[in-house]
């Protein structure tokens, strides 16, 4: 299980990013736009992926990862619940939503180096 306070230590670490409520969740955003909710009282994230990033990580674990079951869900935004999924996994999940807001100057920080 991951805890809250490592969920919003690793999200504050990334380059640039705010924390501000949204709908009285706690929101992590850069420049302004939205990359991850934490809904602490369901104990689960909500991150905005690619579609590839989303069916890939949906299809490895998923009782801890699927979009969310609505319109949303098919821009991309996923559930990852907290309680069963790996750090490692949520780190990589986390990051690459960043990546998916973020300005390509900022997302080329966190990409793999070829």
């Amino acid at each position: 299980m991951v805890k809250p306070e490592f969920v919003h230590e690793f999200a504050a670490s990334l380059t640039a990013v705010t924390q501000s409520p949204h709908f009285e969740k706690p929101s992590y955003r850069i420049k302004n736009k939205i990359f991850m909710t934490h809904n602490l009282k369901e104990n689960r994230v909500c991150v905005r992926l690619s579609e590839v990033d989303q069916n890939v990580f949906s299809t490895t674990n998923k009782d801890a990862i699927r979009p969310v079951p609505n319109k949303w869900g098919k821009y991309g935004w996923t559930l990852v619940s907290l309680k069963h999924v790996k750090k490692t996994v949520l780190k990589d999940i986390v990051t690459c939503a960043y990546c998916q807001v973020a300005p390509v100057e900022l997302a080329v920080l966190y990409q793999p180096k070829e």
